[in-house]
């Protein structure tokens, strides 16, 4: 890989881990989702400066042309976001209707006793 490409491509990582740092100093992404953010920003430091693992990973998945392998890792990352935030959903969800059943029986409640 170019010099300038990988300066370019550690660069992208780095502001990437600035960026979810900055937001988690701020408090507009929790902790505990920030993770997945951080891992991606540290992949991306990684592979720019160590692209023969890219290379290695080609050769044992058995593809041709290591972008390729990037773009699939990459739709993996974006499939496991999706499901993480799926699975988030769904706990939020099933709160939110709990919190509204149990807000509907105190209502029920005060209204027997008024």
């Amino acid at each position: 890989m170019p010099g300038r490409m990988r300066l370019f491509m550690f660069l992208i990582g780095l502001f990437l881990l600035v960026f979810i740092i900055e937001l988690v100093r701020r408090k507009k992404i929790r902790e505990e989702y920030s993770f997945l953010w951080l891992l991606s920003g540290v992949v991306i430091c990684i592979v720019s400066l160590w692209y023969e693992a890219i290379v290695w990973i080609t050769k044992i998945v058995g593809a041709v042309y290591p972008p390729s392998i990037l773009f699939f890792l990459g739709l993996i990352f974006l499939a496991v976001i999706s499901i993480f935030y799926s699975i988030k959903l769904s706990d939020l969800s099933n709160h939110v209707k709990k919190l509204a059943q149990k807000i509907a029986i105190m209502d029920a409640e005060k209204e027997k006793h008024d």
